[in-house]
């Protein structure tokens, strides 16, 4: 039972469905004290965060992560309970092990044999960690950030603990996550009998050719560390229900995955464009969350090396997947990274880690401390 794997165990045994901290924070908080952090609790609404920093000068390296998990679904389909982390066949079980408490876990432990062995280390070590990553993530570190924002704290180095590896541990960092835009479209017609077609005007034939432009439509070509945006559909609703009632409306949820070849800005007036050229009338309601990317530099060559240390894998660099917390960090520290577990059970049932990468994972992250702040 390495130090790693007992925390982790206990941060997994507390019920964080988000936005629910459940004490987590408090377990990190008290390992980290005594090594001489300096704690700034923060609440917002109903979430629970804390910023931490040992040390005054630079370069700072921050940890970032949550404690908070998405529900479990249906118990009693879990092999083991899901709160109550066990180790079964060389894996550690429960909700969380993989996103992400055994990364916080690895977070404090890395730290803590780092202070022992430079207890007067130059530069600084920060964590910043909430429990509203799984949510809404409007009170966690988007809230956070603009504090440290409004006192001209900047932070020159953070890893992110998120779950990036793909088929074993240390193949994947993600050093930049795509934009999202995603928009909620009502066409508007006029409803009446089918049976009387010059009485009605159908939304969902008027928006039919909008929607063949918007697909067929080229939005930028991706470029170094991006794929191209692509535009999808997600849900359609029109109609009362009824067969021979055209509906007084349609609305149309979508979403743009963006590179940072195009902005938000540029992609909103091309779909306007678009809507406006077919004469519709509608409604559109947007809402925007901002990619990001960290080209190679200090951060991804040393967490690079530490990984083929750790673990003998040489990572590629990736962009896919969904949104994190990267993209308000971002805000205020130039060179942002994830690395963390295998995500393959991620928010799934019976989600788990192999109890023999939780060691590596440690050794990953003191590695690249020693690296940024050491060598």
């Amino acid at each position: 039972m390495t130090k790693t794997l007992e925390l982790a165990k206990d941060l997994i045994s507390r019920r964080s469905n988000t936005p629910d901290d459940a004490g987590c924070q408090e377990i990190m908080i008290r390992r980290l004290e005594p090594l001489g952090f300096r704690i700034e609790r923060m609440r917002f609404g109903d979430v629970d965060n804390f910023y931490a920093r040992r040390g005054n000068s630079g370069p700072l390296l921050v940890f970032a992560g949550h404690t908070d998990v998405v529900p479990t679904g249906p118990v009693e389909q879990w092999h083991t309970p899901p709160f109550e982390p066990t180790i079964k066949d060389g894996m550690l079980y429960g909700r969380g092990a993989a996103d992400m408490k055994t990364s916080c876990a690895a977070f404090i432990t890395a730290i803590e044999e780092f202070v022992e062995a430079h207890p007067d280390h130059p530069g600084s070590i920060g964590l910043l960690i909430t429990s509203d990553e799984e949510g809404i993530a409007i009170n966690g570190t988007v809230k956070v950030v603009e504090v440290l924002q409004a006192r001209n704290e900047l932070i020159d180095y953070c890893i992110v603990g998120e779950p990036t590896s793909n088929k074993v541990v240390g193949d994947m960092i993600k050093n930049g996550r795509r934009g999202s835009l995603s928009g909620k479209l009502v066409v508007k017609g006029v409803q009446g009998h089918i049976a009387y077609p010059h009485l009605v005007k159908n939304p969902i034939h008027m928006v039919a050719p909008a929607i063949k432009d918007m697909v067929e439509t080229v939005w930028d070509n991706g470029n170094e560390y991006f794929p191209p945006t692509s535009w999808q559909i997600s849900n359609m609703n029109g109609g009362t229900g009824a067969t021979n009632v055209v509906p007084g409306e349609v609305e149309i949820l979508f979403n743009f995955r963006f590179s940072t070849a195009s902005t938000d800005q540029s992609l909103r007036e091309r779909v306007h464009a678009i809507l406006d050229k077919h004469a519709l009338n509608y409604d559109l309601d947007w809402e925007y969350s901002p990619p990001y990317i960290t080209p190679r530099g200090n951060l991804v060559e040393a967490i690079s090396e530490a990984i083929q240390q750790a673990y003998g894998v040489t990572p590629e660099l990736s962009t896919t997947g969904g949104t994190s917390d990267g993209r308000f960090i971002a805000n205020i520290c130039k060179q942002v990274i994830e690395f963390g577990p295998l995500n393959a059970t991620i928010h799934k049932l019976n989600e788990c880690v192999a109890v023999a990468d939780i060691e590596p994972l440690k050794d990953t992250y003191r590695i690249t401390l020693e690296k940024l702040l050491i060598a």
